[in-house]
């Protein structure tokens, strides 16, 4: 009895503490009661980004057991509590979150090869997408009678190889080099190997010629494969790219000069179908549906005009998402127009953050794996902003419809379109700064004028000319959509060139990340003051993102590409690399400058095998780095001394046991464990993109080689 808090003045002081603490805790939860639903999606989210983030089974199990803790700890709370409601539930859709994605993982994932492999291969082809922009089409074939391949294994043939009778259906044989999906090249690098983990590919690889066609496809080009080649011969010189985007969400015919202009001014989200295509299309149809069903006097009067007219919109973008290839943003985007239009036909307001939280939630059921990626976290971010920022009062109040003059109100028009483009891009900084490492800073301003253009001209447009096509009368309509979409790119390129459309920054760590987004969510999700208390933990995130010092030293998963990071800027090993790489690298070390050339440093010494740099750095050290460029072998004597005298050596072949150099040793081997390396030589810090223990099903693990058996 002496240890029972009611004995003591202490434990009654603590009791009465905590039940004080309780009661203003639940007071603040009746003000916010109608918000706490929306939390919903983030408890279950919360269990699937634990799985992608924890290494291993033992680890995801930790998670789900803590969970059911956590809901045990809830249930002492007092009875009739919304803490208790809100504990107990969150903390079983946290569990159900993590057992869902992994589920789907073990049950309808697909293993990557275990190791390159070059094999003649027979295979049906599953579907053909042609990729202009690149010179090629990519084909996804299942493999036949080699059951030690990937069930599905994705191709790409050169256009100058592409056989007759190439199609969905078809029987080929080829030669090819299988590789398993790429992992990220650097940390912080873009997962593709997790992506096709999910998306069914066990392999990639490059088609040699000759491609031999066995069984030509006898089946039809699908409706989207047919769209994609019609625009092309009807649109000239780099708008085709962006009509056939525009109708299709294909976006392999846009250059990747423009692709980029559009990423770098903020106007990539326009090339994705995605929720702007779907309104405005299924907006279009109930407007066209409300406005002919008007000219009948018996339908005014006596037909639900709304419940048809929704009807025929929900058909229409139901159609519009099965023609671009149903992928996850535009059902995403569909998902979320048909709540709203199921709304409307009752007659309630559909916008608000529950439609938002019920699609979010949708989608994680169906799709859990898309929560780690951008396209599911900048998507629903920048609705829920929208939406926070429409339904705060003084908002609602200023942007009200009211009898003014047409000047007055198209000035309160565009700052209310400013206005929403700036809190758009200010909410998906930080989730652009961790994904991209860059974040966009005039993408505002260029949206008020490419979001009108895009809507009321560009779609009409093209709309209007494939319904003329139907009678061989779209040239004109294909000529306006042409300028129209040329005066689209134009204003893309004239911001992109702008220094300050976007500002490049180091890797934005996991944590870091994870704070930006609870902080984001407790400001845009509850309404009372205490909201702003999420807004100091995304200022710090983003604070320290752009203050942390960028890496010294990027080296590539295969050991052959390098960066370092001098007092004039970056330079990278080889020269000849390609763009996809130098673009790696620079955004991977928060550089917006070109890589110039390792051997034509004045602090360099290279010869066509071996490249010596010494690099200043911090306190006046000078260390000093040894990489390989080819495959030659080197004198013993002089690479064991070149070894000994080097900090660091990076190579992406084996190095023998000799080479020892002061520091680190970089090589296959080491790499074939770590992936790709980031380095900062002020503190010595090391990071990887593969973590020790990771047991992620995506992530490829040689097996040894069998060996032969001793005679």
């Amino acid at each position: 009895m002496a240890f029972e808090p009611r004995q003591t003045s202490l434990g009654r002081r603590a009791a009465a503490l905590s039940r004080s603490g309780l009661e203003a805790m639940e007071s603040w939860l009746e003000q916010e009661r109608e918000q706490i639903g929306l939390w919903v999606p983030i408890a279950l989210g919360s269990g699937i980004a634990a799985w992608f983030i924890l290494p291993h089974a033992m680890a995801w199990l930790a998670f789900c057991c803590g969970a059911l803790a956590l809901a045990c700890i809830g249930m002492m709370l007092p009875d009739g509590g919304r803490l208790r409601r809100m504990l107990v539930a969150g903390a079983i859709l946290a569990c159900m979150g993590c057992l869902l994605v992994w589920g789907k993982a073990t049950l309808l994932g697909q293993p990557p090869l275990t190791r390159a492999r070059f094999v003649q291969m027979t295979g049906d082809v599953a579907a053909v997408r042609p990729v202009p922009a690149q010179a090629m089409v990519r084909v996804m074939i299942r493999p036949v009678d080699t059951p030690d391949l990937p069930a599905v294994v994705r191709v790409n043939i050169a256009d100058a190889d592409v056989p007759a009778g190439l199609g969905e259906g078809a029987r080929i044989r080829f030669r090819v080099r299988l590789m398993p999906p790429a992992p990220p090249s650097v940390p912080g690098g873009y997962d593709f190997a997790a992506r096709a983990y999910f998306q069914g590919i066990g392999a990639t690889g490059k088609a040699l010629k000759p491609v031999e066609v066995l069984t030509p496809s006898t089946a039809a080009p699908p409706l989207r494969a047919r769209l994609f080649g019609h625009i092309l011969e009807r649109v000239d010189g780099p708008a085709e790219g962006i009509a056939v985007a525009l109708a299709t969400g294909d976006q392999g015919a846009i250059p990747e000069a423009d692709a980029e202009a559009m990423r770098r001014s903020g106007l990539a989200h326009l090339l994705s179908i995605s929720g702007l295509h779907v309104t405005a299309l299924i907006g279009a149809v109930i407007f066209l549906l409300m406005r002919v069903m008007a000219l009948s006097q018996r339908a005014a009067l006596g037909w639900p005009l709304m419940l048809i007219a929704a009807a025929g919109g929900a058909l229409a973008g139901i159609g519009y998402t099965l023609l671009t290839g149903a992928e996850v943003p535009t059902v995403r985007s569909c998902v979320a127009a048909l709540l709203v239009l199921g709304g409307l036909a009752m007659g309630r307001d559909a916008v608000t953050l529950r439609l938002v939280a019920t699609g979010a939630l949708i989608v994680q059921l169906l799709w859990p794996e898309a929560l780690a990626g951008p396209s599911f976290q900048m998507s629903f971010a920048a609705v829920t902003a929208l939406v926070a920022l429409a339904e705060h009062p003084r908002f609602r109040a200023f942007a009200a419809a009211r009898d003014e003059g047409r000047l007055r109100k198209l000035g309160r028009n565009l700052a209310v379109m400013l206005a929403t483009g700036i809190a758009v891009e200010l909410t998906l900084m930080p989730i652009a700064l961790f994904h991209f490492h860059k974040a966009g800073l005039l993408g505002a301003f260029a949206n008020l004028i490419a979001i009108p253009l895009t809507t009321f001209v560009v779609m009409p447009l093209e709309a209007l000319a494939l319904l003329l096509d139907v009678a061989g009368l779209g040239a004109p309509a294909w000529w306006l959509t042409e300028q129209s979409l040329n005066l689209l790119l134009l204003l893309a390129h004239g911001v992109a060139a702008s220094p300050m459309a976007s500002l490049l920054a180091p890797t934005m760590g996991m944590g870091l990340f994870g704070i930006a987004m609870i902080g984001l969510l407790w400001c845009l999700l509850w309404r009372t003051r205490w909201r702003w208390l999420g807004l100091p933990p995304v200022l710090i995130a983003v604070a320290v993102t752009f203050a942390a010092t960028p890496p010294d030293i990027l080296v590539t998963g295969d050991g052959r590409h390098v960066a370092v990071r001098t007092g004039k800027g970056m330079a990278i090993l080889r020269d000849r690399a390609g763009d996809y790489v130098r673009d790696v690298l620079s955004e991977s070390a928060g550089y917006d400058g070109e890589l110039a050339a390792i051997a034509d440093l004045p602090e360099a010494r290279c010869s066509v095998d071996l490249c010596a740099v010494r690099l200043k750095h911090g306190k006046g050290r000078t260390w000093r780095l040894l990489f390989t460029r080819s495959d030659v072998l080197i004198a013993r004597q002089d690479f064991a001394r070149d070894c000994a005298a080097a900090d660091i050596v990076v190579s992406d072949r084996g190095l023998p046991r000799w080479c020892r150099p002061r520091w680190m040793k970089i090589d296959r081997r080491l790499l074939a464990r770590t992936g790709g390396l980031s380095i900062g030589l002020e503190k010595g810090e090391v990071h990887t993109v593969h973590r020790p223990g990771d047991a992620h099903p995506w992530i490829s693990r040689p097996r040894p080689r069998p060996r032969a058996a001793a005679p």
